[in-house]
């Protein structure tokens, strides 16, 4: 594993690319005359207010370094091993577009049911899919896995705490596969990892130079609006993902307002602290409902639980303006809802409108039992 190069997954017209030359590659300075970069000198056409109280008729930071030098201490890696994306959904089709030439025999392997664009962007890119499926229980099937790598595959997606089911993957399972992944990259997603008992895949990049683990500041941070994903990696593969991103990719706005979350680690503390005990609130009261025919285990801000008519219960839910996400189509996920943990109020609102729910079918189940 130690052998790996992961110059050698590269489609060959990335190892000669010549990346884009923004005009802040060339002075990375702060101070003085700029007039390199073709820039309105005369400022912005937006008031100072305390939404929007910069100004921004510059150029943000191509490689949004104060982010990175403020990340680094709090997930345990150096700053060279941290790129920032718009969204996860950005390095993920960077990743791809890296690796696999279109059309060819070059494949990436999911587990389904799993995060959605990890298929979307490959199947923009007209890559070839594996499919592997987890478990009946949503867990990793390691020989199955092991068995599926071929010698054109060149990426392995594991996402952990998974979606939509909400569990993390066993950890020796997914080692087993990073180490049999001799010739490919292992990426964990871990966008749910803050809701999640035990340590980060961040703290195995060093041993293992194919493992790529996948971030946000989307969930638990609470900043899905400002579209701030993390990637970490060796530095070899966030070079390759610098020399093919857009030149400015991050918006100033956004790194400003992710540097000032990066101050608040408490209050993102905290705010998961709530959202667990929701969890477990939520959870409790969904179990007794006779309309639920199970709950399954959680390792994140949602939970997947199985109705017995999940769509009519899901357009019930629509007609009363509680929103939820129906997964009854996806894999293993048959008759399956997927419910956000909200706030107190929010998940009271949830559980009336199912208590109702469950009277109402009860009512007609006695109805139609007299008539007969």
């Amino acid at each position: 594993m130690r052998t790996f190069q992961f110059a050698n997954l590269l489609r060959p017209h990335i190892l000669t690319l010549s990346p884009y030359s923004s005009a802040r590659d060339e002075y990375t300075g702060k101070e003085g005359v700029f007039l390199d970069a073709n820039e309105n000198p005369l400022g912005s056409a937006l008031r100072a207010s305390t939404t929007s109280p910069g100004q921004y008729n510059r150029y943000p930071d191509p490689y949004q370094s104060a982010i990175k030098e403020r990340l680094a201490p709090i997930k345990g890696v150096r700053p060279g091993q941290i790129f920032l994306g718009n969204g996860s959904d950005e390095p993920i089709d960077l990743l791809i577009r890296a690796t696999c030439t279109p059309g060819q025999t070059d494949s990436i392997l999911i587990l389904p049911p799993t995060y959605g664009m990890y298929e979307v962007s490959a199947t923009i890119n007209d890559v070839r899919l594996i499919k592997v499926p987890l478990t009946p229980d949503f867990h990793l099937d390691v020989e199955a896995v092991i068995a599926a790598i071929e010698p054109t595959t060149k990426i392995i997606w594991l996402c952990s705490p998974n979606n939509p089911s909400g569990n993390q993957l066993d950890s020796g399972a997914i080692r087993q596969v990073i180490e049999a992944a001799t010739h490919a990259v292992v990426v964990v997603d871990e966008a749910y990892i803050d809701f999640a008992q035990g340590p980060s895949w961040t703290t195995e990049l060093d041993r293992y130079p194919n493992l790529i683990v996948l971030q946000t500041f989307s969930k638990a941070w609470g900043l899905a609006a400002l579209r701030l994903g993390m990637c970490f990696a060796s530095e070899e593969i966030v070079r390759v993902l610098n020399k093919i991103k857009p030149p400015y990719n991050i918006s100033a706005p956004t790194q400003a307002l992710g540097l000032e979350a990066l101050d608040n680690v408490a209050q993102k503390d905290a705010m998961v602290a709530e959202i667990l005990a929701e969890r477990a609130v939520l959870v409790e009261q969904l179990r007794p409902l006779s309309i639920v025919e199970q709950v399954y285990p959680t390792d994140a801000n949602f939970v997947l639980v199985r109705f017995t008519d999940a769509k009519a219960i899901f357009e019930y839910l629509i007609n009363k303006q509680v929103i939820v996400r129906d997964r009854s189509k996806v894999m293993l996920c048959a008759g399956c809802l997927r419910i956000s943990v909200g706030t107190r109020p929010e998940n009271e609102v949830l559980l009336a409108h199912l208590q109702q729910y469950a009277n109402s079918a009860r009512l007609s189940v006695n109805a139609d039992a007299l008539t007969h």
